[in-house]
């Protein structure tokens, strides 16, 4: 971590009560921002600010499903009056269940469309409005997915969501650039988090250790540690780039219809 990096800034961090948003929140705080980390209704935020107290930060959590525009609007607007401000936005929530391609419903389609690509859509364009009433520019990174590139056997929806995601990122950065703020992408590829999790964890492990030149699965850290990277001013002329930290999956993303991520 670098100390003091954010001092005296603001984020928004979605989908943090646990993997790779929990790990950013907990790197941004440590670094010096004051953190507003978004959790699910119904889910406890207490783990979370945990980490946070014990890096050394400060934080509070907001309370949204991402999935519903009118939730996203209010965690910004509450963000701002606790916060005072916007520096930063890191979205991150998102699903991805394993559905296969003629067993989607309507519903199905419309949920995974809500929450991973239409919640980017209203936290980006609404946060940066909050940005450039502040007029102190800013910083937004996405998070997209290897699946941005490559199709997936039951990820055929949440493929089209996470390249919705990437190409979003870089029409937002076209448009955004005059009023100084900044907005990039990182492609994970497989990391041990929650998602994960709630498969079998050997086949997860294997699944990246096959694919990656590394020969290991990736770290919610890893992907924390180049969010830090990507929204700090050591990134100062870094927009609409996609940045993927996949342990070099991607250049051997030959997916077998027997293998699951």
């Amino acid at each position: 971590m670098v100390k003091d990096r954010f001092a005296g800034k603001v984020a928004l961090v979605t989908g943090t009560t646990s993997g790779i948003g929990q790990a950013t929140a907990v790197r941004l705080a440590g670094e010096g921002a004051l953190v507003a980390f978004n959790h699910l209704p119904g889910l406890s935020p207490d783990e979370t600010m945990q980490k946070i107290v014990e890096a050394g930060g400060k934080g509070f959590p907001v309370c949204a499903d991402v999935g519903y525009p009118e939730q996203v609007v209010g965690m910004l607007k509450e963000t701002v009056e606790k916060g005072g401000r916007l520096d930063y936005i890191v979205s991150n929530a998102g699903i991805n269940p394993k559905l296969k391609w003629d067993e989607t419903t309507l519903e199905m389609y419309d949920r995974l469309m809500d929450v991973n690509l239409k919640a980017t859509w209203v936290l980006c364009s609404e946060g940066a409005k909050q940005m450039i009433k502040e007029g102190h520019g800013g910083s937004i990174v996405t998070i997209s997915s290897i699946s941005a590139h490559v199709g997936a056997y039951d990820q055929t929806v949440y493929c089209a969501t996470k390249a919705g995601v990437l190409m979003l990122s870089k029409a937002l950065a076209l448009v955004l650039g005059e009023h100084g703020i900044r907005v990039n992408s990182i492609l994970p590829g497989s990391i041990y988090t929650g998602m994960s999790r709630s498969h079998p964890g050997t086949v997860a492990r294997k699944f990246a250790e096959d694919k990656s030149p590394l020969g290991r699965i990736g770290e919610p850290e890893e992907i924390a540690s180049a969010v830090s990277f990507l929204l700090s001013d050591d990134a100062s002329y870094i927009t609409s780039s996609e940045l993927l930290v996949d342990g070099g999956m991607l250049v051997n993303a030959e997916f077998n219809p027997d293998e699951e991520v």
